[in-house]
């Protein structure tokens, strides 16, 4: 039998740009639409032109897209005015879209209480801005808004709303969960009864997270019927976001309930860059990736218990319900009190350490961490520095630089303009090949300051260290009282998209963050084959900032 074909619709753009703290440049529009386009996507919804400056210009020429049919969204025409008269509908139907969708309420209640006209006035609104679609050429799609908290509370009404947008020749009506607060199974039941009059391959889905069931609401509808998805790249949307698509394509790709059913527009060998896809989106809104996401996360494919370890060793599908490289992803083995040998020696064959599995020194690394983890240290979340542990123990690592003492200041006073601030400045004196050099930096705290002065003359290594970035720092109180004990977790990253994590831990938070800067320094010159010093010779010859 034929696969049935299934239309991914992503509105990142535009639903996914109502998240709080996120904002889009029209050129971080484009790169985005062509990131969807190159992963397959059938559709790209661009925003809303004429509703603001961005999204007018976005839409004021053609992006380009070689598979995605470019998409805008709007309002339907106001009721007590025709299609043509209407000065919202004109900006959309004007732009460069090949296709338009259009939000109309399908909730009565929403017809009374947020618009103030009639149930029929509502329905008009649908068929003349359908029409008005049409005769302009265009694709034509209806948002049937709120529609499954309608069809609870009058489903004549909801389904008389979808009547009226597929009767007039729109390609789509799309069921709403607007508010995010239907479950599984009502999805799938009215859904169900939906498609006993109206053709699935008409239908549409567009879920919020409200109840984190975005995902398998989606998947309840297609099941039941319906046959376009629309969904979010990493769950972006208002409150807590949209269904995520990149949760959505690999189940619907490498899962037999969809997969043996189903086709999407993404291929096999596409699918291998939504990991990407996903982390580029994170890096120009300029977070964190979240790595407990599912398929894409840097944990998604992370074990770290002896037992499991060793398993996976012998057939990753023991613990793993896919391949991670086909997501582009990478199985990540991690090394704690919770491991044994297999933990330690697939995190070598990962890090290319080559080392004999009967080597003792093996015992010994174990026994260290497992200590090391007493006093208050995490290699799970921290790779780069297990893995300079390692080498360290195996006398792998170069000393390419010590750091005879680093000193930082924090004084809070007024500035030239009577404005209280608070000013860090850190010094630190490094050696590199018997060459001492004094750098000063300044930061908005303590630790970036520290950071600064530790990266501004590293010597012959500078070349190496210049597009290193702190992206992320994390601390954490271990033990309470005056006296506490601190872990800091520090996430680096390079111009090449590279990341990794180091870990320091002291009772003095600015000790345990230089533990980790310079566990990140050593790790980027140790990954990019940086020589060795030339002198271990401890006496070292001064050098001050600009000689």
């Amino acid at each position: 039998m034929s696969k049935e074909r299934l239309y991914l619709f992503d509105t990142t753009l535009r639903d996914g740009a109502q998240t709080q703290g996120v904002d889009f440049s029209v050129e971080d529009k484009r790169l985005i639409a062509g990131l969807l386009d190159r992963l397959g996507l059938d559709y790209v919804e661009g925003g809303y032109p004429g509703a603001n400056p961005t999204d007018t210009d976005f839409f004021s020429a053609d992006p380009g897209l070689k598979h995605a049919t470019f998409t805008a969204f709007g309002m339907t025409k106001r009721a007590g005015r025709s299609a043509d008269n209407d000065p919202g509908l004109a900006a959309i139907l004007d732009s460069s879209a090949s296709a338009v969708c259009l939000v109309a309420k399908s909730w009565d209640f929403h017809v009374d209480v947020a618009l103030g006209i009639t149930n029929d006035e509502n329905l008009e609104t649908i068929t003349d801005s359908v029409r008005a679609i049409i005769a302009r050429g265009r694709e034509a799609m209806i948002d049937c808004e709120h529609f499954f908290d309608g069809y609870k509370a009058n489903p004549d009404y909801a389904r008389a709303c979808v009547k009226a947008a597929l009767d007039e020749g729109a390609r789509w009506a799309i069921l709403c969960d607007t508010n995010g607060g239907t479950l599984p199974h009502e999805v799938e039941q009215i859904v169900a009864d939906l498609t006993k009059d109206f053709p699935g391959d008409r239908l549409g889905i567009h879920c919020h997270n409200d109840t984190e069931n975005a995902v398998a609401n989606t998947l309840a509808a297609v099941r039941a019927g319906v046959r376009q998805i629309q969904g979010t790249l990493n769950g972006l949307g208002e409150r807590c976001g949209n269904a995520n698509m990149v949760s959505l394509i690999p189940t619907l790709l490498l899962k037999p309930e969809y997969a043996d059913r189903f086709q999407i527009g993404v291929t096999q060998e596409q699918l291998k860059d939504i990991t990407h896809v996903s982390r580029t989106l994170d890096e120009l809104l300029n977070r964190a990736p979240d790595r407990y996401a599912p398929y894409v996360g840097e944990s998604a494919f992370a074990s770290k218990a002896g037992i499991h370890v060793s398993a996976i060793l012998k057939n990753p599908a023991t613990y793993e319900h896919v391949e991670p490289e086909s997501v582009g992803n990478k199985r990540h083995i991690s090394v704690s009190d919770q491991s044994g040998r297999s933990n330690v020696l697939a995190q070598f064959e990962a890090a290319g350490i080559d080392v004999d599995s009967k080597d003792p020194r093996i015992n010994r690394l174990l026994d260290e961490v497992k200590e090391r983890e007493y006093l208050g240290y995490s290699y799970d979340g921290a790779e780069a520095s297990f893995e300079l542990l390692a080498r360290r123990m195996l006398g792998q690592v170069p000393e390419y630089f010590t750091v005879n003492s680093f000193r930082v200041l924090i004084e809070r006073r007024y500035n030239a303009v009577g404005e209280l601030v608070t000013v860090s400045e850190a010094t630190a004196k490094v050696v590199v090949d018997g060459e001492q050099f004094i750098s000063v930096g300044e930061g908005n705290g303590p630790i970036n300051a520290l950071d600064e002065a530790l990266r501004k003359d590293l010597g012959k290594y500078q070349s190496y260290i210049d597009e290193i970035r702190l992206v992320d720092f994390k601390v954490r109180i271990l033990t309470g009282g005056t006296e506490a004990v601190t872990r800091v977790l520090i996430e680096s990253a390079d111009g090449a998209g590279n990341r990794w994590f180091t870990v320091g831990v002291s009772p003095n938070i600015v000790d345990a963050s230089f533990q980790a800067l310079t566990d990140s320094i050593t790790y980027k010159l140790l990954r990019d084959g940086a020589p060795a010093p030339l002198s271990s010779d401890s006496q070292a010859t001064l050098k001050q900032p600009g000689s």
